[in-house]
């Protein structure tokens, strides 16, 4: 493990409202916020002057905390300041990195997800925020970008040490921006006049060698004595930066502000789970998995979600699957997904693949499209980072690996207003979920799935049972036939085209040799191709 290097110049100051010793680890950093009286200092000189007050930090999952230190590219740094940002879809927070040469940079936060980012200089003038459209392509700084997502945020609190004076103010536009290298660009609108820009990449704690980090692995907001506004029950909430959560005793859905100080929204589901079955993998359960490079992790269930797509004809067939989201501390949140067609995982990409009419190619693997359907969930058990709505849709496009290495690799792109998602995964055998979680041995048939379906669209189990029951009325039929056939049968053959009919001769010979007369051959069937 990394040590925290040692500062080799550190300025020291007294809080000029509290008198507390407030430190400054980089001469480029112009202002800090004192951790006992939160006030917001600005450095002027060898002088510190108070210009406000930041507001209380909500504590988190988070295992990131000031003074942890790590390395990138070989060379060491600090974190030595934090901002907290909101928006309407959850919460994150950017992280100051100072390293050992002086430069610094933002390590960013986002529901157990990170990336490492530097201000850049913006070779031109940077695109208004209402010209920028979640999965429309832009040109930034002379390189192209697909927009991920538009959203107005806010800034909430602030500590440590930082390159300018935080300003907690209204609302501001903040875009996303991804590309097929698989950086992440952000165009943020604090300053309309003058947003600023930063490029980084997608980073792992376990990359970075982080030391020095947070012992807790679990933060819990029992303290703010949270009731369910519907039936008064006790939420039992254990990570912090949830935004929705399932009550235990009636299953209605809260939101819960970060800050938890106003009334919470919540709605009440209207059924009990689809066919009121409960989880197969249950709440809280740890399954140890090896998903992506990080190797065998406990992964833990922390949200349980049942989804459907929605039928654009009423004809239509509906399907139905299961989304777990797990969590492990240091890598976030994943999703094991229980689908007709067998059991995958995915997880939030930093980068953006490349379309290419009906394919997409993403880090040296091609895929093919699947299919496009809207979504909806209609229930849920446990908690989420993002704020689960009443009968919100999505509209998703699945993607499957080309070619044998890249068979069981899965992309999804998934649209919800102003946003567009990216998640990349591979399926995985239901024997591996039984044996992660440790289930018994009554529970492995319920795990097994159509893994392999004849179909190719989303009602793929739907499709290959109608299939097998067509193929076996066929087959019924041409058995009776070829039992019953006799010479009988051709009286009604003769009289509708003759005795001297080629038709009639055939009835015959057909008879004769034990066979039935099928009046031409059978047509072929098809369970009519994918779903849409």
């Amino acid at each position: 493990m990394a040590t925290t290097p040692t500062p080799q110049r550190v300025y020291r100051a007294m809080c000029p409202n509290c008198g507390a010793p407030v430190e400054f680890r980089s001469p480029a950093s112009a202002s800090a916020v004192c951790s006992f009286c939160r006030s917001t200092l600005l450095r002027e000189g060898d002088a510190l002057r108070r210009i406000g007050v930041s507001g209380d930090l909500f504590d988190d999952h988070s295992p990131l905390r000031l003074g942890a230190g790590g390395s990138y590219q070989g060379a060491g740094f600090t974190l030595v300041g934090r901002l907290q940002y909101a928006y309407e879809g959850g919460s994150w927070n950017e992280w100051h990195a100072l390293f050992d040469n002086g430069r610094s940079a933002w390590l960013s936060e986002d529901n157990g997800r990170y990336v490492l980012a530097v201000d850049a200089p913006l070779d031109g003038p940077a695109p208004p925020a209402e010209v920028l459209s979640a999965g429309r392509p832009q040109l930034v700084a002379g390189r192209r970008w697909d927009v991920a997502s538009v959203v107005q945020a806010r800034l909430l609190a602030a500590e440590g040490e930082l390159p300018k004076p935080p300003v907690v103010q209204s609302e501001y536009w903040v875009a996303d921006l991804r590309n097929e290298q698989g950086e992440v660009g952000t165009l943020d609108y604090a300053e309309p006049a003058a947003p600023q820009w930063s490029v980084g990449r997608s980073v792992a704690l376990s990359e970075l060698k982080m030391s020095g980090l947070a012992d807790a692995a679990d933060k819990s907001l029992a303290a703010k004595s949270i009731e369910c506004p519907n039936c008064g029950a006790s939420l039992q909430i254990t990570l912090a930066t949830t935004r929705s959560v399932a009550c235990g005793m009636c299953a209605a859905v809260v939101q819960v502000d970060p800050t938890v100080g106003s009334a919470l929204d919540h709605y009440r589901q209207q059924n009990g789970g689809e066919s009121g079955l409960e989880p197969l993998l249950p709440l809280g359960s740890v399954g140890t998995l090896a998903l992506g490079k990080a190797g065998a992790l406990p992964w833990q269930v922390v949200g349980y979600l049942e989804r459907c797509e929605v039928p654009e004809d009423a004809e239509d067939e509906q399907t139905f699957w299961r989304e777990y989201l797990l969590y492990h501390r240091r890598e976030g949140f994943v999703f094991l997904v229980d689908a007709e067609d067998g059991w995958s995982w995915v997880a939030p990409l930093t980068g953006a693949p490349r379309i290419e009419g009906q394919r997409a190619s993403y880090q040296g693997a091609t895929y093919r499209k699947r299919y496009t359907y809207t979504a909806t969930t209609t229930y849920v058990l446990g908690e989420f980072y993002w704020r689960v709505e009443r009968d919100q849709r999505s509209v998703n496009t699945d993607y499957e690996g080309v070619g044998t290495a890249h068979a069981r690799k899965r992309l999804n792109c998934e649209r919800t207003g102003q946003e567009v998602v990216w998640s990349g995964g591979e399926t995985v055998a239901s024997n591996v979920i039984h044996k992660a979680f440790g289930l018994p041995d009554s529970a492995a048939a319920s795990l097994e799935r159509d893994v392999q379906p004849t179909g190719g669209g989303r009602g793929c189990l739907g499709s290959a049972v109608m299939m097998l029951l067509l193929l076996v009325l066929v087959v019924f039929i041409v058995i009776m036939l070829s039992r019953c056939g006799d010479r009988s049968n051709c009286d009604s053959v003769r009289q509708t085209f003759g005795e001297a009919s080629n038709e009639y001769r055939q009835c015959q010979a057909s008879a004769r040799s034990g066979g039935g007369y099928s009046g031409g051959s059978f047509g072929g069937w098809s369970s009519g191709g994918g779903h849409k």
